[in-house]
């Protein structure tokens, strides 16, 4: 390789779905289809021109209409990826944390388990599957997904454990990029809000 090459990387860029009423009200949703709002389709819309200055070698989406749709009006036909729907939160399902806080003081997803839903084992296998798929096909990967696996898929690339999502915020429909920097995981952008700027050949 000559000095002026650069070695290959990869990067996966992460898109959190528009807002739906669910979303807005702070009910966990994971399993349950629900659509997005007018907000949510405008959001996603305003990430077509944010987004289509980048070459993408590969677009992934969760299999929720969420996602999906979020896709379709960015701009994108993506391939469905099982491995990256939301956090399965079982009984806990359609309600926020405010209300699970009346019978599990100071419960957080990170810190304590969801009734019937999936453990952060579970979910942190599936979301490896993910990170070594996108580093094994190398180039940049672009992803529809949800705040919680969009979270942890964060942390997993970065080598983190899967708690350490918690500190990655994420609005809907903003995208973050992780990428390398001479072989360190890094992240390069998050939680770029709309009017932010995309411009990557």
């Amino acid at each position: 390789m000559s000095a002026e090459q650069e070695p290959e990387t990869s990067e996966l860029w992460l898109v959190r779905h528009g807002e739906t009423e669910w979303s807005r009200s702070w009910k966990h949703t994971s399993v349950t289809d629900v659509e997005l709002t007018a907000l949510g389709r405008e959001q996603a819309e305003a990430l077509r021109p944010q987004l289509s200055g980048v070459r993408f070698d590969r677009v992934w989406s969760s299999p929720r209409r969420r996602a999906l749709v979020t896709a379709e009006l960015a701009g994108f036909e993506p391939e469905v990826v099982e491995d990256v729907v939301e956090w399965n939160y079982g009984e806990y399902e359609g309600i926020t944390t405010q209300q699970i806080r009346q019978t599990v003081p100071d419960w957080t997803v990170w810190s304590h388990p969801t009734p019937g839903g999936e453990t952060a084992e579970q979910l942190g296998a599936r979301l490896d599957r993910v990170v070594e798929r996108a580093r094994s096909l190398g180039g940049r990967t672009l992803v529809f997904a949800h705040a919680h696996s969009l979270r942890v898929l964060a942390a997993r690339w970065l080598g983190l454990e899967v708690a350490d999502g918690r500190v990655f915020a994420i609005d809907t429909a903003t995208y973050s990029v992780l990428g390398d920097d001479r072989g360190q995981p890094v992240v390069q952008q998050w939680n770029v809000q709309q009017g932010g700027r995309a411009s990557r050949a």
